[in-house]
């Protein structure tokens, strides 16, 4: 396994989550903004690891694992602390659509590339959109904690549920690009 430059970023990213978490929970006013800023940084870590590796020329198998690994995790942890903080279903309903969604489409490309199908399900533009989407959406709902006198909560809360349609939206494509190799393997 070689490190360069995009999965050290990748690395980095996870490197973040326990560091996010722990601010979290600091009691003082604006450690949600400082996760924020942590996730902020994340998200563009995201983007820019697969630019530079294809950049780069730096693409590896294992940082083709590891990066939607990485991104996943930070979405989900972030959106679970998220939704412990301010429990509510209209935040719980669509981060578990989000969440849930994360899982179902890692086991369909995991179940693919086993019969050999994988390129049916890799990532495609909605998928993309949808990720921007989620990483806008959280870092607003982060800054509703502590920027008050800017009604983020709401823009926040519109933003996580354009998020999840779009995960419907992308989970809906994958499966249905997924249906004949999932109907084929009946026979």
């Amino acid at each position: 396994m070689r490190f360069n430059l995009a999965t050290t970023l990748t690395l980095i990213r996870i490197g973040l989550i326990p560091v996010l978490t722990i601010c979290f929970y600091l009691p003082f006013t604006g450690a949600r903004i400082v996760c924020a800023f942590i996730f902020t940084i994340a998200a563009i870590t995201d983007w820019l690891d697969g630019y530079l590796a294809r950049k780069l020329q730096q693409t590896t198998a294992f940082g083709a694992f590891l990066d939607p690994v990485a991104d996943k995790l930070m979405v989900a942890i972030t959106l679970v602390l998220i939704v412990q903080a301010e429990p509510s279903p209209w935040l719980a309903l669509p981060s578990a659509v989000i969440i849930g969604r994360e899982i179902t489409i890692a086991s369909l490309r995991e179940w693919m590339a086993e019969i050999g199908q994988r390129k049916h399900v890799e990532v495609s533009w909605i998928g993309k959109v949808k990720t921007t989407a989620q990483m806008v959406a959280i870092i607003v709902l982060l800054l509703a904690f502590d920027v008050t006198f800017i009604p983020l909560s709401g823009l926040g809360y519109v933003a996580l549920y354009v998020s999840a349609i779009l995960t419907l939206w992308s989970m809906v494509n994958y499966l249905r690009a997924a249906l004949p190799s999932l109907i084929d393997s009946e026979k």
